[in-house]
């Protein structure tokens, strides 16, 4: 249960009723994250954009890497309503639960490649360590094959999700299983 007032979709009106509508019509249901920005719909408007430029368009990172840079910034964050949302978008791409279960806990023993590893230790930093993130920490994706276009994906999906955790903490934003399962991916 959030901490604030939500408007359900059934009582939904206006700007509000057309942003739930194409949110059902495109991810199959409204999650819990959208609904609590019910009160503010050119917000949730404007959140929900982003998302689905972030998360959704063309990229050089596959939608399963974005998607595993999404567990790791919300782990370490602590933020239970994200990891659970993420891990199973990543379940849908890598058929593994204990796989999943190990890149929210510790991402580093999982043996992945090293472009991989250099990401989510950008990611990691830029969610833990902000201030201390250097051109050196952009030279070292570079060495790995990462264009600009690609570092500043990585950037953007680290950063949203930094967002998206804050709101998430903030107002006691969780999960239900029914919630969790079932979105298009």
């Amino acid at each position: 249960m959030v901490w604030i007032e939500e408007i359900p979709e059934a009582e939904a009106q206006g700007k509000l009723r057309e942003i739930y509508e194409r949110i059902v019509a495109s991810r199959g249901k409204v999650a819990n994250i959208l609904r609590v920005q019910s009160l503010h719909p050119e917000a949730l408007d404007a959140h929900l954009s982003l998302y689905l430029a972030i998360m959704f368009s063309p990229s050089g990172l596959p939608r399963e890497e974005r998607e595993l840079i999404a567990v790791v910034v919300s782990a370490a964050n602590g933020c239970g309503y994200c990891i659970s949302h993420h891990a199973e978008a990543l379940r849908h791409y890598w058929g593994d639960e204990e796989r999943v279960r190990d890149a929210a806990r510790d991402w580093r023993s999982l043996g992945l490649p090293e472009r991989t590893c250099r990401i989510l230790a950008y990611a990691e930093k830029l969610t833990r360590f902000p201030h201390e993130v250097c051109e050196g920490d952009v030279r070292s994706l570079r060495e790995v094959g990462l264009t600009d276009r690609e570092i500043l994906e990585v950037a953007l999906v680290a950063s949203y999700f930094n967002f998206v955790n804050r709101i998430a903490l903030g107002l006691g934003v969780a999960p239900s299983p029914e919630e969790v399962r079932g979105y298009r991916h």
